[in-house]
């Protein structure tokens, strides 16, 4: 069984933030010298005892982390998210020893590589040659390993042409490159690794998830990965965090921890008709997407099954049914219909409730919406359009190393149209493909 390589026992971070007062007031020269003795008095104290010294005049204790306790073990990758504010950052800056706890401790045992920020350890007036030997040696390597992995470095980073300028002419995207690649190469235990890869360009991003998962799995070291983007944590991590206000919400598998993430706010894929029912003959009374998970996640893969209730209050011939999935970027990534005659529904007054059944549903992650569709057929009767509804994600939880693009390949996704009306009548349609 692998040895643990991060304790986190008890950890708390509190900080002093202060306030200027809203509430005009009107000071005489006395209030204005007690005002600044006091404030003196006060930050003078906070320096004999080595405090925060705070600007304001009110101070308020606000605590980033509160009692956080988790262990990682040797070649884990630990996938930590939560939303802005919620001690992400604070926790891999007391990890990595930048900041002090206020109380509680971590254990860490063999030498941290960490990359919270864009050029961390980099100084702008060196060369990029020589803020790599700067850098490795801060990291913690001699400079023999440095000069030994040097070309490896630099061919990594894919910044040769410059390695020779200034670090401040360089671009963000080229001080991440090259930082990144100075500590992915370190011989280290663990390697830390904030938001910054949201600076990288595509190619590159692919590049550094590859390096992080030759770095976790061939050689056995352990990775703290914090992102906001859940396609590289669902691919990348063996175990998930959420921290919320500064606390350990779930400490899990990675689709438990992002469907908790998710799911926080989340309104249910599901639609109503809002109104009183309208004029026309046929209309959509209901509409339900019955995601994976409860909450509007979906898991990418996994079965799906989407329900149509439809009233018709006057018989109507062939009727038609289809439906959209639309992407974040508003572009029809799905289009499913029911076209067919002999499988028409309708010509009888009451309801009619038309189930799609994905088998494999296999959406790139991201969320979708639905666009529905319900006319006579083609030249006849258009009844009615609905747009942006029924909003539902889509998350990796394979082992699969990259996400599913369909854009970048053809491929047929079947699905199964079940047609129930109102006098009991069932009926089976088994096409389908994704256009």
């Amino acid at each position: 069984m692998s040895r643990t390589v991060i304790t986190v026992e008890a950890l708390s971070k509190s900080y002093l933030v202060g306030h200027e007062s809203d509430v005009p007031k009107q000071y005489t020269l006395r209030d204005v010298v007690v005002r600044e003795a006091r404030n003196f008095a006060r930050k003078a104290a906070d320096v004999l005892n080595g405090r925060q010294i705070v600007q304001g005049d009110e101070v308020e204790e606000f605590w980033a982390l509160q009692n956080v306790s988790f262990e990682v073990r040797e070649g884990e990758v630990l996938g930590i998210i939560g939303r802005n504010g919620a001690g992400k950052s604070t926790l891999l800056k007391v990890i990595s020893r930048i900041t002090e706890p206020t109380s509680g401790r971590v254990l860490l045992r063999g030498r941290v590589a960490s990359l919270l920020e864009v050029g961390t350890g980099f100084h702008g007036e060196l060369t990029g040659r020589e803020n790599i030997y700067l850098n490795g040696a801060i990291l913690g390597m001699r400079r023999a390993d440095i000069r030994r992995k040097f070309d490896e470095i630099v061919a990594f980073s894919g910044v040769e042409r410059f390695i020779d300028l200034p670090v401040k002419r360089y671009s963000s995207g080229m001080y991440l490159r090259l930082a990144f690649s100075v500590a992915a190469h370190l011989e280290c235990e663990v390697l830390i690794v904030d938001e910054v890869l949201a600076v990288g360009d595509y190619e590159f991003q692919k590049k550094c998830l590859g390096k992080m998962h030759a770095v976790a799995s061939n050689e056995g070291r352990t990775v703290l990965l914090v992102s906001h983007n859940l396609a590289a944590i669902t691919e990348m991590a063996d175990r998930a965090l959420l921290l919320d206000s500064g606390r350990v919400a779930v400490d899990g598998s990675v689709s438990e921890v992002i469907s908790t993430y998710l799911s926080k706010g989340a309104i249910a894929p599901i639609y109503v008709r809002p109104h009183e029912k309208p004029s026309r003959a046929a209309y959509v009374r209901r509409i339900e997407v019955f995601t994976s998970d409860p909450n509007g996640v979906h898991r990418f893969g996994e079965p799906l099954e989407i329900k149509f209730w439809i009233r018709h209050d006057e018989p109507i011939s062939r009727a038609c049914f289809s439906f959209n999935v639309v992407n974040y970027h508003l572009q029809n990534v799905l289009h499913a219909w029911a076209l067919y005659p002999e499988y028409s529904f309708g010509r009888t007054v009451g309801e009619t409730v038309l189930t799609c059944c994905f088998p494999a549903l296999r959406l790139n992650v991201g969320r979708f919406h639905l666009r529905t569709h319900l006319a006579g057929p083609p030249g006849g009767e258009f009844y009615e359009r609905l747009e942006g509804i029924c909003e539902f994600e889509v998350v990796r939880t394979d082992s699969m190393l990259w996400g599913w693009h369909p854009e970048d390949c053809a491929y047929h996704e079947e699905w199964d149209w079940k047609v129930e009306t109102s006098d009991g009548n069932r009926k089976l349609v088994t096409d389908g493909f994704m256009v």
